[in-house]
């Protein structure tokens, strides 16, 4: 799961795949702004067949972050 995620991150934010790692921030280390977070939120809830709730939004702060709540949550 978290390969995928983290190829989908890559792919969004315009980074090197392997910059990413499981502690990479998605604001302070991969540059992502509110519009890349809520475009790749979109992405996973397509692909995942799930809906990610606002209230965890601001939870989400890493790639592993991101990637322990798709694997949650996923369809």
């Amino acid at each position: 799961m978290y390969d995928e995620v983290a190829a989908m991150i890559a792919k969004q934010f315009r980074v090197d795949v392997s910059a990413i790692n499981e502690n990479s921030r998605l604001v302070e280390d991969l540059k992502a702004d509110s519009a890349n977070v809520m475009v790749l939120i979109m992405d996973l809830e397509e692909q995942f067949g799930m809906m990610v709730e606002d209230d965890a939004l601001m939870t989400l702060k890493t790639v592993g972050d991101v990637a322990k709540y798709v694997e949650a949550h996923k369809q």
